[in-house]
């Protein structure tokens, strides 16, 4: 892992700390076999060593009112560094793009929208996103209903 030697109750922490990222060190020493002075030296060198970026809650997006998610698929006329840090900086402006990745395939960038209905969605395709002087094509699915959302990655650990 890119010089990073991680053993069994590293991976162990780090998938409890997936599931709950609020455990106390006791909570999760009691979880990995560990006492809780050992989690605490542990979490801070995962930390340390940039493994664990960082903490956060999970929010449900319906009880916030956000009812629509959308894959939206962008290709733009022409790539080069500024035409494709002007679109970026199109998506940094925008807090309903919560994910933009650059691929491979029939499409140029790949973003993960979340608005609280069809209208707002509708809005940002219209009013900020076709507009953009070097997009030139924009295709978007509705997401109807989700299978799997499992965050984090799989690490297997304990």
């Amino acid at each position: 892992m890119h010089g990073i030697s991680l053993d069994r109750y590293d991976l162990a922490i780090l998938s409890e700390l997936q599931k709950n990222s609020a455990l106390t060190n006791s909570e999760l020493g009691e979880r990995v076999s560990l006492s809780p002075s050992q989690c605490s030296r542990r979490k801070a060198r995962l930390e340390a060593e940039g493994v664990i970026k960082g903490y956060s809650a999970r929010l449900d997006a319906t009880s916030l009112g956000f009812g629509l998610r959308a894959i939206t698929r962008v290709n733009l006329k022409a790539h080069g560094e500024s035409m494709d840090g002007d679109f970026v900086t199109l998506l940094t402006k925008h807090a309903m793009v919560r994910e933009a990745y650059s691929v491979s395939g029939d499409a140029d960038y790949v973003l993960h929208i979340i608005a609280k209905d069809l209208t707002a969605f509708s809005d940002f395709i219209h009013h900020h996103l076709l507009p953009h002087p070097n997009v030139t094509q924009v295709r978007s699915e509705i997401i109807l209903r989700s299978m799997k959302e499992e965050p984090g990655l799989p690490v297997k650990g304990g």
